[in-house]
């Protein structure tokens, strides 16, 4: 990806950009700028708000003129033609949509947006479709492999309001994931610290251990099969992998799983016919930022699920 070096800009802040730390600001504005460049810029000073230095927890308000010093930024990429089959049948997976926010059910393989050798995502693919919401934000993420509910906010103010609530634990994910052996009642509730690891091939893992940052995930037993258990599991923390870690520290690792999995039980699930990892964030449930209501929203399971759970012998 080329570089461009930017000018000196100045920029007033809008009444929906209002609220962000100054740093959060600065990170969406200069794309791909390492953050440790955008923390060195405030800290010199080469950020000036109303001619002022400003901390990067400071919090903008409409009408700050906001200094944004030259950097080297990597050139964005153009969004991809509205008109590719990839990207236009992204509209059949739009389960709900209003002023507000999209919610999308995201089929497995699409990455959540574009970038280590991806042309685009979904969210390139969704402002491709919607070219004249110029804010269209991913609220949270979910694995490439993952398939399932997705939130994506049209406002800056409405991803504001939605970034609370998960701060919050106001916003309830519920995920289904197929796993081996016979899930026990009293599993409830993992607690096990989660830490990232890069291997030297540049592979991402993640691993329990006590340096790890704490993680929380609720479990209950939604249907036994002689083969497995279908679980629903609920993140109460957000970390990388969280379920998939979670599953195989209690000794049920996920369903075709390429990082946590088992190997014996992933052929048997193929000879079932699966052909993905089997975790789908099945339900999303929150206050509407606007309306200030309950809403909740499900995703079905795709064919390939579905049809491998038809299979399976309930217990």
């Amino acid at each position: 990806m080329k570089s461009i070096q930017q000018k000196v800009r100045w920029h007033t802040v809008l009444t929906d950009e209002s609220g962000q730390r100054l740093d959060n600001f600065l990170i969406a504005q200069l794309n791909k700028v390492p953050k440790s460049l955008v923390y060195r810029i405030i800290r010199k000073g080469e950020v000036r708000v109303n001619k002022k230095r400003a901390k990067p927890d400071y919090k903008i308000n409409s009408g700050d003129l906001i200094r944004i010093p030259p950097v080297k930024v990597a050139e964005k990429a153009p969004l991809p033609s509205a008109k590719l089959d990839k990207i236009a049948r992204l509209e059949e997976h739009i389960l709900y949509e209003d002023a507000s926010f999209i919610v999308v059910n995201k089929p497995s393989g699409l990455a959540v947006h574009g970038g280590s050798g991806l042309n685009f995502g979904l969210i390139e693919g969704l402002r491709a479709l919607r070219p004249n919401d110029k804010h269209l934000e991913l609220v949270h993420r979910i694995d490439r492999d993952t398939s399932g509910i997705l939130l994506v906010a049209k406002k800056r103010s409405v991803l504001k309001l939605l970034h609370e609530q998960l701060r919050n634990k106001e916003m309830n994910k519920q995920y289904l994931a197929l796993v081996r052996g016979q899930w026990q009642k009293r599993v409830r509730l993992i607690e096990a610290p989660l830490q990232k690891n890069t291997l030297q091939s540049g592979e991402r893992v993640v691993r329990v251990s006590a340096e790890g940052k704490p993680s929380q995930t609720r479990f209950r037993i939604y249907q036994r099969y002689a083969e497995g258990s279908l679980v629903e599991a609920s993140p109460l923390t957000g970390r990388t992998h969280q379920i998939r870690v979670h599953c195989l520290h209690a000794g049920h690792p996920i369903a075709k799983d390429p990082k946590y999995g088992d190997t014996d039980f992933d052929e048997l699930m193929a000879s079932k016919g699966l052909k993905r990892l089997f975790l789908h964030a099945w339900k999303l449930s929150f206050k509407h930022p606007e309306t200030e209501k309950d809403v909740q929203f499900e995703a079905p399971l795709d064919e390939n699920l579905s049809a491998t759970l038809s299979k399976l012998t309930k217990q």
